[in-house]
């Protein structure tokens, strides 16, 4: 304001004719009123600027031509016009944020003083100096624009590496599943199939099984790889915080909502997200879920405004949804919607073969998180964990192995103890015979009625092959023919 602040303080005094070329030449449009409001000159600047000319203004009231109304198009009072306000109590105001309107009825921002005029210390009149602000404006609002989009970006970045460093935690190493089985085989076979669709899968396994891992490989195997694949699980949330996770809340929405986020379905676009124990979503949260499936698009809590993603859903659960469904605890319809390709992650106990492989990557792994240089299983221990019924699955073996691994002071490991859950220890009312041959049997049948080799039951129960055959014989263990 210095060029208009000096202005006005050449033209402050009085009006005299000496001072028309200074009028003319200044930049800012210059209005100069009586005390009755009316235009007693206007500078050409000013003609310019509202194309209001000098002679169709000249003794008219100028708030009914040019500042008749506020930007939105309501009516501007003359009461309320801070020159008029000048007029009447003779104190000079500065206004930031108005709009002048042109005769072609188009408005333009403008910045603006009123000054007081005095001749012989007696008030006579205001000298209104304005000027055109609207590159400014737009500058501002291009920088306002440009920020928000910088802050949504940042925002986007810190959720996403907040996620990112979670689902990282705790899993360091490749993604590689562990074991050369047959039921292994077939369900990386349906991995590979599946991968580089954008088809909805739903694994389905009971706990401890890796259907995390699973859907790890199969985000690791589609074209979306490189961007982020977001996990979330269903069973960690209340349901109102678990629908504010799944699709984000606007600042207010709720209690605690202090301020605006994201959620996992808006981190994952043009990723994978996966649900994990998706059957405990609420039927409210189902119901907004088959929305994102069927139309890619849902709302945060709190907000009216729809968003539109791109992702690829890939869901888990140790329920049987199906019988969720009867139970009326899950939408028939979501149930369908998800069961576009299901893979079934087989238990531990049915992959027994799998176990030394599966040992040597856990010990991989594990060596890595504690710092040690443990190089296997000893032979006694490996039969140990082959012998076993394994109820909590790969996680189980896990905690087993880091176990052992923490306590020993050797490179081999040495399984000191199992936990006391084989189906033996829970018989009662058992002969002795009775309870060997039921110990025997569950053993060949989860080696497939392997008997010798390093494999084979007979190494696993700490027997010749030749003394266990004659047990066997013995306590009538047949290999039934729907065995075979």
């Amino acid at each position: 304001m210095s060029q208009l602040s000096s202005t006005a303080a050449l033209i402050n005094n009085h009006f005299l004719p000496e001072n028309q070329l200074l009028l003319n030449a200044v930049g800012e449009g210059i209005y100069g009123f009586d005390l009755s409001g009316n235009a007693v000159f206007i500078n050409p600047a000013a003609e310019r600027m509202t194309g209001w000319k000098n002679e169709e203004l000249l003794g008219k009231n100028i708030h009914d031509c040019h500042h008749h109304s506020h930007a939105d198009g309501s009516h501007y009072p003359q009461e309320d016009c801070p020159i008029y306000n000048t007029l009447k109590d003779g104190i000079t105001r500065e206004i930031t944020h108005d709009v002048f309107w042109r005769k072609d009825g188009s408005s333009f921002p403008v910045h603006y003083s009123s000054t007081p005029v005095y001749r012989a210390n007696e008030l006579v009149g205001v000298v209104a100096i304005f000027r055109d602000i609207s590159i400014q404006k737009q500058t501002e609002l291009s920088l306002r624009q440009a920020l928000a989009q910088v802050q949504a970006l940042s925002e986007r970045l810190a959720s996403e590496n907040h996620y990112l460093q979670t689902a990282l935690a705790d899993k360091t190493g490749d993604v590689d599943i562990s074991g050369n089985s047959g039921e292994i085989r077939h369900m990386i076979q349906q991995l590979h199939l599946v991968a580089n669709t954008d088809s909805t899968v739903l694994i389905c396994g009971e706990n401890g099984t890796g259907k995390e891992l699973v859907a790890r490989n199969l985000h690791q195997l589609s074209h979306r790889k490189d961007k982020p694949m977001i996990s979330v699980n269903c069973a960690a949330f209340s349901a109102s915080l678990l629908e504010s996770e799944l699709f984000g809340h606007e600042k207010g929405a709720f209690t605690g909502a202090i301020s605006r986020r994201k959620g996992r379905f808006e981190l994952a676009h043009q990723g994978t997200l996966f649900l994990d124990e998706v059957a405990e979503l609420s039927l409210e949260a189902q119901s907004k879920l088959l929305r994102v499936i069927q139309e890619q698009s849902f709302e945060r809590l709190g907000s009216s405004e729809t968003i539109q993603v791109d992702i690829r859903l890939v869901a888990a659960s140790h329920h049987d949804l199906l019988k969720r469904v009867e139970l009326g605890l899950f939408r028939m319809d979501l149930y369908y919607r998800l069961n576009v390709f299901p893979i079934q992650v087989p238990p531990l106990r049915a992959r027994i073969d799998d176990i030394p492989e599966l040992v040597s990557h856990i010990l991989h792994s594990l060596n890595r998180k504690l710092g040690k240089k443990i190089r296997g299983v000893s032979q006694k221990g490996l039969q140990k964990l082959m012998a076993y019924t394994w109820p909590g699955n790969v996680r189980e073996l896990q905690n087993i192995l880091e176990r052992e691994a923490i306590l020993s002071q050797s490179d081999i490991l040495h399984i000191h103890a199992m936990p006391n859950s084989h189906p033996l220890t829970q018989a009662h009312g058992q002969t002795l015979a009775e309870a060997e041959a039921l110990h025997i049997e569950q053993t060949l049948k989860r080696l497939h009625w392997r008997i010798s080799g390093p494999l084979g039951a007979a190494n696993v129960l700490g027997v010749p092959a030749s003394t266990l055959r004659s047990r066997m014989k013995k306590l009538g263990i047949k290999r039934q023919s729907t065995e075979i």
